[in-house]
């Protein structure tokens, strides 16, 4: 990133707006001044804005979804159609949904990305919530949560994607910086004289831009929960059951204290639980030693809690807790313009907590960028856009029947002539020697135009494919392929450095160092095991 910001941060010739800015922490805003300011030490490295306060949103715009749900599952009696009526008359709607730089790549046409985002705003909260929800004072509008959920046409599964707030993305028009900046950066390029609901806009829309260039996919909705909703949400459903591998003290940032085991929390117990990236455990080790990836896990697990909630029995039959939870989640919700709840409910009414999986994108590691701020690097691209073609794959229908495996004749009707593409002096004869014990016609032996092969290649002419599988069945791993080269009736066996010997599986290919780090197996909203 380029150093000729202004005194905000903001790309040159536009600056971010104070109370946007992700960036830079603000004393005067209530940011640094003891647990309510956060971490001013570790903004000030970071230069982050306060980064626990989305937290709670995406777990609210859950919730939300998950109220709505409940009404489908209601049925289409009066009282669903009457609980319908009173979300969609309350819902907040906002021009989220950009024209340009939204990817046409979605999977199929009734399927479905929604971005999930959570507000900061402290601006409808009270002094006394404020107090309780160790929330500090109102510092604007933060990004700090991204979450992107997938549900395919059939509704059969959902899957949470999280974004870290320090992900190093290009952003449109702006260059590489933190994804959490995308926001304030749409909200200050709208015109000073526009309505608030503009900019907010503008807001939501670089976001998704950002978003649909980073993933690869078109993003359809948008949906963004404030922290109020997220308090009222999770007193209202009663409190949610998490479990805890150690005890916690957070008392200093977030004010999260919690002993280890299962336990319920609500209201602002779970807000701090959302929040914390600090604390300490009772032996005195980090408890949160990835800072903002063990908060993503801390948001992904509530969330599923939530969600097992909403679809228990307790939530389902209770007509008033239905009727509560559905006016605070519709209160708390900002949509996009074409999103239908009662659409979105149908859609996913067949999803159980077994199949609702969550995710953290693809991450290299931590990194500073060229200002010394703590970064993200994420994985490369290509990386990238084959990890949400697979999330976004549409389920494969079951098969009639399993294919059938390839046929294959008695080893001695196979004439094999084997080269030495290994570089590994004497293998060819070795080889050979080894097809001829197991029943093969070895005809010729030599080298093999290339000494730096990798892979074991298995060569024949279009009709021996039968032969073909034969020889392939004793070398596992192995890589087949017809060859206008190949004679008719004879099988060129092409050795590789991967080869371990006729009837052995061939090495895996070496770990080449690539950018991306494993990508972490998904956890479902039905896992209870504990996390840190």
């Amino acid at each position: 990133m380029s150093r000729d910001r202004n005194e905000h941060g903001g790309a040159a010739g536009r600056p971010i707006p104070a109370r946007l800015d992700p960036r830079a922490g603000r004393p005067s805003r209530g940011r640094g001044q003891g647990p309510a300011g956060d971490d001013a030490g570790s903004r000030a490295d970071r230069g982050t804005a306060a980064p626990h306060r989305r937290t709670g949103r995406a777990a609210v715009v859950a919730r939300g979804v998950a109220a709505v749900l409940s009404v489908v599952l209601l049925g289409a009696s009066g009282w669903g159609w009457y609980l319908g009526r009173v979300a969609e008359a309350t819902v907040n709607r906002t021009d989220a949904i950009p024209t340009a730089g939204n990817s046409d790549a979605g999977g199929a046409a009734e399927a479905m990305n929604l971005l999930l985002v959570g507000n900061d705003s402290r601006a409808d909260l009270t002094d006394a919530q404020l107090a309780e929800l160790n929330a500090g004072t109102d510092s604007g509008i933060n990004t700090d949560t991204m979450i992107l959920v997938h549900v395919p046409a059939d509704g059969s599964r959902a899957s949470f994607v999280s974004f870290p707030r320090d992900s190093y993305v290009e952003i449109p028009g702006h260059g590489m910086d933190k994804l959490n900046a995308a926001y304030a950066y749409g909200y200050g390029e709208v015109d000073d004289a526009a309505t608030e609901a503009d900019k907010q806009a503008g807001g939501a829309q670089l976001l998704i831009q950002t978003l649909s260039q980073l993933t690869g996919l078109r993003i359809d909705h948008y949906a963004e929960v404030d922290l109020l909703g997220f308090f009222n949400l999770t007193s209202v459903v009663g409190g949610v059951d998490v479990n805890l591998c150690y005890a916690v003290d957070d008392s200093e940032y977030s004010g999260a204290v919690f002993p280890a085991g299962p336990q319920t929390i609500s209201g602002a117990d779970a807000l701090k639980f959302v929040r914390q990236r600090h604390g300490v455990r009772p032996d005195g080790t980090a408890a949160l030693p990835r800072g903002d990836l063990d908060r993503i896990v801390r948001q992904q697990v509530f969330i599923g809690g939530v969600l097992r909630k909403m679809l228990s029995d307790d939530v389902l039959l209770d007509l008033g807790k239905q009727r509560q939870l559905i006016q605070a989640a519709s209160e708390s919700l900002t949509i996009d313009q074409d999103l239908d709840l009662l659409d979105l409910a149908q859609q996913m009414q067949s999803v159980t907590a077994g199949n609702i999986e969550f995710q953290t994108i693809p991450i290299v590691g931590d990194d500073r960028d060229e200002e010394g701020r703590s970064i993200l690097r994420l994985a490369d691209e290509d990386t990238l856009h084959e990890f949400f073609a697979d999330l976004s794959a549409e389920p494969e229908a079951p098969a009639s029947e399993a294919p059938a495996p390839p046929a294959t004749v008695a080893p001695s009707e196979v004439s094999v002539d084997v080269f030495n593409g290994s570089g590994i002096s004497g293998l060819a004869a070795e080889a050979a020697g080894e097809l001829e014990a197991a029943g093969f016609t070895v005809g010729s032996t030599g080298n093999a135009d290339s000494s730096d092969y990798s892979t074991t290649t298995i060569r024949y002419a279009a009709g021996d494919e039968a032969l073909a599988a034969t020889l392939a069945a004793q070398i596992p791993g192995s890589v087949s392929e017809v060859s206008g080269d190949a004679t008719s009736g004879t099988v060129q066996l092409v050795l590789g450095e991967d080869f371990n010997g006729i009837g052995q599986p061939t090495s895996p290919p070496a770990d080449t160092g690539g950018s991306a780090a494993p990508v972490e197996e998904p956890r479902t909203a039905a896992d209870t095991s504990c996390i840190n």
